[in-house]
């Protein structure tokens, strides 16, 4: 498994639990505001984590942690991922996995399987601008949405594991129109969130800007109509 980062103890990652971060490296999407760039791009500053530091560090620490993020990066794009977290589970750990929802086989099967307890699902942002917010400005009129979809409606109509839906709200990127768009997509989600943009010197592609905090609360409050239960996070 490729594990390009370890964040030993995170109070904000896993909702009510004290936790440790795994990144994986790698992404299949190259969305311009992401922050984790040496993560994504598998760059040769990062040196991989190997399975023995990383069980050995989860083995000492289960006193004191109750959970494990596995994000990215992407990680539903190494097959071994199944067979990773079962290892993590086997500890004791409640496990939440971050994803773009581009292989929603893989979601179907952890939730399945038992091998995850909450995921936290990137909704990049209306269909229409998906491409463009992805990274792909050229494919705009071909971008499949197709395994997004699928893996929005696992989780709507699932009823095994937690989960939330998430955007990044960017200034060049999401206007109400794309707010309004995006919550008839996940009608009814139990939970989404509004994360404001955060500049720092990790980010893909440098330029981005942050809403103002009374524009993302009228982006909230747009969205509830469909979806009650919208909370802004990063202001």
């Amino acid at each position: 498994m490729l594990i390009l980062g370890l964040s030993k103890t995170t109070l904000l990652d896993y909702p009510g639990h004290v936790a440790a971060s795994l990144f994986t490296g790698g992404c299949n999407f190259r969305c311009p505001y992401c922050h984790n760039r040496d993560i994504v791009l598998k760059t040769k500053a990062l040196m991989p984590l190997t399975d023995e530091e990383i069980f050995s560090f989860l083995n000492k620490r289960r006193n004191v942690l109750s959970g494990v993020c596995i994000t990215g990066g992407e990680p539903t794009l190494h097959s071994e991922l199944p067979d990773f977290i079962g290892r993590i589970k086997r500890l004791g750990y409640l496990v939440k996995l971050d994803t773009n929802g581009t292989n929603p086989n893989m979601l179907q099967s952890l939730i399945s399987d038992g091998l995850i307890d909450y995921c936290a699902m990137d909704i990049k942002n209306a269909p229409q601008k998906y491409a463009v917010t992805a990274g792909f400005p050229d494919m705009a009129e071909s971008f499949r949405l197709s395994s997004v979809d699928q893996s929005i409606h696992t989780l709507l109509n699932q009823q095994r594991i937690d989960y939330e839906f998430r955007t990044t709200v960017v200034k060049e990127l999401h206007d109400e129109d794309d707010m309004i768009s995006i919550s008839k997509w996940i009608s009814g989600a139990k939970a989404y969130f509004l994360q404001s943009y955060v500049d720092n010197t990790g980010v893909l592609c440098p330029g981005c800007h942050a809403h103002s905090e009374e524009k993302l609360r009228t982006f909230a409050d747009l969205c509830r109509p469909l979806v009650p239960s919208v909370a802004l996070r990063g202001i």
